[in-house]
């Protein structure tokens, strides 16, 4: 069984059992959380799906919050030849691991 769920403004395939890493929640480590926004769910064998227009009303996604952490860093580099502009900054994204309990429907 898996199902397709919308948080952060990206969409991710969730399976029960996985860890799946979204864009930072507010939570603490081992809390647990609930994405009602489910656009998809699959029985797994392609047998029975259940595909919302956009959302599925009553289903939903739930987890435990595994991890708070930083992504790796990135490196900003702008650049203008020959105007003696150059620019360097470095980001780091916020992220929070998820580890998906259970699928209703």
């Amino acid at each position: 069984m898996y199902a397709v769920i919308q948080t952060g403004g990206k969409q991710y395939r969730v399976e029960p059992g996985k860890t799946v890493v979204v864009e930072k929640l507010v939570g603490d480590k081992g809390a647990q959380v609930t994405f009602d926004e489910v656009l998809l769910v699959s029985s797994g064998d392609g047998a029975n799906i259940n595909v919302g227009k956009p959302m599925l009303s009553g289903a939903k996604v739930t987890g435990e919050i595994v991890e708070q952490g930083r992504g790796e860093k990135l490196i900003v580099f702008k650049f203008r030849r020959r105007k003696n502009y150059v620019r360097r900054n470095g980001h780091r994204q916020d992220y929070t691991a998820v580890k998906i309990a259970e699928i209703t429907q």
